[in-house]
């Protein structure tokens, strides 16, 4: 009687200990549409680990949605609270004007995880965890380089957008560089576009007869700034600094190309490293509230294969 007893219990255990391991949760994703290689990078990371964090629990859905600006994504998060879900992951298309339907989330005892663009309001009344690159670091990463390899260097920039995060970066490097021999020749708006890099590229290259290095904040702008030197057959420039760590930049540093020696991280796939940190906390209690800012790695040919996703769009 005390075996069969003690069977039972067993039985019942390992019964438990399987609902437990099925518990049915949702994790709802929120991301901006592929409107550039960057958001394309963040889409795939996205269903790349939605995918893994389904196998990891058999008992949670994660649902990913894409939306081209705020009044679509606010509708999004209206239909992800309608389906029912445990936790939100939001990058948000712009977070200011998004910051109620949040609120509105969270309200409701939801776990709110949001990525990269934070609204003004950036406390626990509306999130519980931030998730985002180092905007200043990319800069100062950039500048850095370029000081210690170049260190009388001419330099053209190409900024991002007239935003907040394009001046953290500006502010970087600039202070990567002061009291250096490294000159500044002229700083544009690219719009962190290729075509748009393409042509202030251009501008430069026509109104300067010696340039030394390139720096644009982001990868797709150096994807036009090589196109239009190779255009104009330029030798004098020695190399380009991007940043983001876009597949085809990661390869060039991993060959060892000339005029892409080193890349600076800002990478799409920090969504994943916020939904992974969600999972964590629903699932296990594992308390991960707060702000976490990643790295702004140097992406050299020593380590870049520890970057490369050759199956992302970006």
């Amino acid at each position: 009687m005390h075996k069969r007893l003690m069977g039972i219990a067993l039985a019942m255990t390992a019964l438990i200990g399987v609902a437990q391991a099925q518990e049915e949760k949702t994790i709802g994703v929120s991301i901006p549409a592929a409107d550039h290689g960057w958001t394309a990078g963040v889409v795939y990371h996205a269903n790349r680990v939605a995918e893994l964090l389904m196998k990891e629990h058999p008992g949670l859905k994660v649902v990913v949605k894409t939306s081209p600006d705020p009044a679509t994504q606010a509708n999004a998060l209206q239909d992800l609270e309608v389906q029912g879900i445990d936790a939100l992951v939001i990058l948000p298309t712009d977070p200011d004007p998004l910051v109620n339907a949040i609120k509105e989330v969270k309200g409701k005892g939801t776990f709110v995880s949001i990525v990269d663009r934070a609204p003004s309001v950036n406390d626990s009344t509306v999130r519980d965890l931030y998730v985002a690159g180092n905007n200043p670091a990319l800069g100062e990463v950039a500048g850095q380089y370029i000081k210690e390899n170049t260190p009388d260097a001419e330099v053209v920039v190409i900024r991002g957008l007239p935003i907040p995060i394009d001046q953290q970066r500006q502010d970087g490097f600039d202070k990567a560089i002061a009291g250096s021999n490294v000159k500044v020749l002229d700083r544009q708006f690219g719009n962190w576009n290729r075509d748009d890099a393409f042509k202030v590229m251009q501008d430069y290259l026509t109104k300067y007869q010696k340039i030394d290095v390139v720096w644009c904040q982001d990868d797709d702008m150096a994807v036009g700034v090589l196109q239009a030197i190779e255009q104009a057959k330029r030798t004098d420039i020695k190399y380009v600094v991007g940043g983001a760590g876009s597949k085809d930049m990661i390869k060039k540093v991993m060959d060892g190309d000339k005029m892409i020696p080193v890349d600076v991280l800002y990478p799409p796939s920090m969504v994943g490293t916020a939904m992974e940190l969600t999972a964590a906390a629903i699932y296990d209690q594992v308390p991960v509230h707060g702000t976490y800012t990643l790295d702004a790695t140097l992406v050299t040919k020593d380590n870049a294969q520890n970057y490369y996703f050759p199956d992302s769009p970006f």
